[in-house]
């Protein structure tokens, strides 16, 4: 039985999984289904009367039987397809299509251990799903209005402690004037004066403001949680952390119990396996839920690193031999919930 790994090719993160499930010994095949179908085949089946599809995937190297695949690692795999060259822009289109519907669809109807399964991802990552359900599971999110008008927007900003909110994009990234390449979309401090007649060209999120002793990142894996204190040292990194990772001091951390509850109702709600979930902590020690990523980096804090690349190739392992390799080397306490200072700019 073996473990698939989708990813790209060069993925720091997923190399210390495989690493680790290497060295017990458990067999790994890594493929990038943007390869497909330039330098990857597919041939599956399924007749009248079976559970799922069978067949192989053939590289320029190894095949992969799909009816061994244990477990899935879905990390970051690219997301356009390496189509044959000399297609027109029509054609490249259509190629483009089917090789998701085929390809891809064939994937992801395995019926196996998935972290996390596409579909599951992609509803998590919907920022006002994810807000509706943290507050259903018995979280505390701040104040927030997704809105197309500037008026209602003023308004929402001047009702707010201090007059000012916390401007986030819905999505993660917007297009480059520059170079055509996604750029990264910090979170921005606005006051009512600032909210130009521009918000009506789409919806925008805005967020109370949140004086905040401290961030949290909390990463899930499984019924195990990692959680570290980050502490900005500028500017910057005190209105969006992402912005300047060179000033961040990471410290110990514990999870409350009630926020601990609330987090696993909210991943068995969306069926996640993994999630890196971004918090802000006040003054009075309220932990608000600003973020649900289930498919976040969780490799940036050193001392957290050996301790998550376990757990996630303790559950990928799971199905292969019925057992888990924690109960042989476990390299964190085990809740899991704290880790020690240091500094370390994410991959």
């Amino acid at each position: 039985m073996t473990v698939l790994v989708l990813t790209r090719d060069h993925d720091a993160t997923a190399d210390l999984v495989i690493n680790d499930l290497g060295e017990r010994g458990i067999p790994v095949h890594r493929l990038d289904p943007g390869d497909f179908p330039g330098r990857l085949e597919i041939s599956a089946r399924i007749d009248a009367g079976e559970r799922g599809w069978s067949g192989a995937l053939r590289g320029q190297y190894r095949d992969l039987d799909l009816a061994g695949v244990a477990s899935v690692y879905y990390r970051r795999p690219t997301r356009r397809h390496h189509l044959r060259p000399g297609l027109s822009s029509e054609d490249a289109q259509w190629a483009g299509a089917e090789a998701r519907a085929g390809f891809v669809g064939v994937l992801e109807s395995l019926s196996c251990l998935w972290m996390n399964h596409p579909a599951c991802n992609v509803r998590a990552s919907v920022a006002p799903v994810a807000l509706a359900a943290a507050a259903r599971c018995g979280l505390t999110i701040p104040r927030t209005l997704i809105t197309s008008s500037p008026e209602e927007a003023r308004a929402f900003v001047q009702e707010l402690p201090g007059g000012v909110a916390a401007y986030k994009a819905l999505g993660h990234c917007a297009p480059s004037d520059v170079d055509g390449r996604p750029q990264a979309l910090w979170t921005t401090k606005v006051s009512a004066h600032e909210i130009t007649d521009g918000v009506a060209a789409t919806a925008h999120q805005f967020q109370e403001w949140i004086d905040k002793s401290f961030e949290v990142r909390l990463t899930v894996v499984g019924k195990r949680t990692f959680a570290t204190a980050i502490h900005a040292l500028s500017e910057a990194s005190r209105i969006d952390f992402r912005s300047d990772y060179a000033s961040l001091e990471y410290r110990p951390c514990i999870v409350p119990p009630a926020v601990e509850a609330g987090v696993h109702r909210l991943i068995r709600a969306f069926g996640l396996r993994y999630a890196a979930l971004d918090f802000v902590v006040n003054r009075s020690h309220t932990w608000f839920l600003v973020d649900l990523n289930p498919n976040g980096q969780w490799a940036f804090v050193p001392e957290l690193r050996p301790a998550i690349t376990s757990a996630i190739a303790d559950l990928l392992e799971a199905p292969t031999h019925g057992r888990s390799h924690s109960a042989r080397r476990r390299t964190s306490p085990p809740d899991g919930r704290t880790a020690h200072g240091g500094r370390r700019r994410p991959e």
